[in-house]
């Protein structure tokens, strides 16, 4: 895994962890920062031993949003430039969103307006009691365009909309009562249970999880009739998988399937 100067990779399979790792800053996101995590998880994606990645933030918070000197740059920045820049940001978000590889958020301290969209895109998020979220772009006049996108599919239009009008922080207690995030962990300890819970995931099949969250993805957006015929068509291709065909073996046997045994020696 090759070096990074605003994140780390941290590899003990079959769990990764990607931490953002400028503290001083609040692990503000740069454009820089932003082609790191898409390298890392570009580079963990063909990790074969790596079943699930865990993101986190190094120092008192999760992410603080935009750095402020590339906020200055806006001002002064062309319609193609401000352009380029949101295109990066969808790319990170979807990139997290349809990773094929489960991803689990651990957040403390403040997650704010981009880190909450990463957050967002994680497929759980266990949050320390004391972490606060919040969607400030209203408050600087700024657009939280990208993040809706995922926000209305976790929380539904009613608090979405509260939550980017109000621009207020949220308590993680609230978080987790609209759905927001996943689970609170005891303080201090969303990394130590983010990784529980991502090492209770890497038992389970990638090839299933992949499926998986493709369906999820894909099904909001489509019709009944056309979601059943889609969740048809990728269950029958899940039943010829080579993960189904051990899995079902390994039940009739009475046995543990031999990517679970895997993962258990690697304990």
């Amino acid at each position: 895994m090759e070096d990074f100067e605003n994140i780390r990779v941290e590899r003990e399979p079959p769990l990764a962890e990607l931490v953002l790792d400028r503290p001083r800053q609040r692990n503000a996101l740069t454009s820089r920062m932003i082609g790191e995590i898409l390298d890392a998880l570009e580079l963990l994606r063909e990790d074969a031993p790596v079943r699930v990645v865990l993101i986190r933030g190094e120092g008192p918070g999760f992410c603080a949003g935009a750095d402020l000197s590339e906020l200055k740059e806006i001002q002064d920045a062309s319609f193609e430039e401000n352009m380029e820049a949101s295109r990066e940001l969808v790319r990170l978000f979807r990139t997290i969103y349809t990773y094929p590889k489960a991803t689990v958020a651990a957040v403390h301290g403040h997650c704010i307006a981009g880190g909450c969209g990463i957050a967002t895109a994680c497929d759980v998020v266990v949050s320390d009691p004391e972490a606060r979220f919040r969607y400030s772009e209203a408050s600087i006049g700024f657009v939280a365009a990208i993040v809706t996108v995922m926000l209305l599919r976790s929380v539904g239009e009613k608090h979405a909309r509260e939550l980017l009008l109000t621009a207020r922080y949220t308590p993680a207690a609230e978080a987790l009562r609209i759905g927001l995030i996943n689970e609170v962990s005891e303080s201090g300890k969303s990394a130590a249970r983010g990784r529980e819970v991502a090492r209770e995931i890497a038992l389970n099949s990638t090839t299933s999880i992949a499926l998986s969250k493709e369906v999820v993805a894909a099904v909001p957006a489509m019709g009944m009739d056309e979601a059943f015929d889609f969740a048809a068509n990728i269950n029958a291709a899940g039943r010829l998988n080579s993960d189904c065909r051990e899995g079902i073996a390994a039940f009739l046997e009475k046995r543990e399937p031999a990517w679970r045994q895997e993962v258990e020696e690697r304990r």
